[in-house]
């Protein structure tokens, strides 16, 4: 082995380490924190940096075309699937009541939907989102 490939080994799991420590401290957060749209936040955020760092540090390892290849699309879905998803599940919870509305310094949403005279939601087309 040489000194390259020795470093870049240690330099993969070190980025696995952090990686994995990132994705532990976003899944505290989506334990401990008091509401869906914290929780959102924290389920996305921490967890698509923390995927990001391993797969660097998986891409340190295996070096070959196909396997970079492989990383990066499933970096690229990652990153495009995970925080679409927690925007419609604190959508949905707003829309719901389950999202703690109280603790909200400005609502644009609340006043786009009072503008509406259906009630309407352009996420869900004709109606509400339950």
């Amino acid at each position: 082995m040489s000194g390259w490939e020795q470093t870049a080994d240690t330099a993969g799991a070190v980025l696995l380490f952090l990686g994995a420590a990132v994705a532990l401290l976003g899944a505290i957060g989506v334990l401990r924190l008091p509401d869906v749209l914290s929780r959102s936040h924290a389920a996305t955020n921490p967890q698509s940096l923390g995927m990001l760092l391993v797969l660097g540090g998986v891409a340190l390892r295996l070096r070959s075309g196909i396997d970079l290849g492989t990383l990066g699309l499933i970096g690229f879905f990652q990153l495009l699937t995970g925080p679409v998803a927690a925007h419609l599940v604190a959508r949905v919870a707003y829309r719901t009541g389950y999202a703690g509305r109280e603790g909200l310094v400005f609502d644009e949403l609340d006043q786009e939907l009072s503008r509406r005279p259906d009630g309407g939601d352009t996420a869900f087309p004709g109606g509400t989102a339950s």
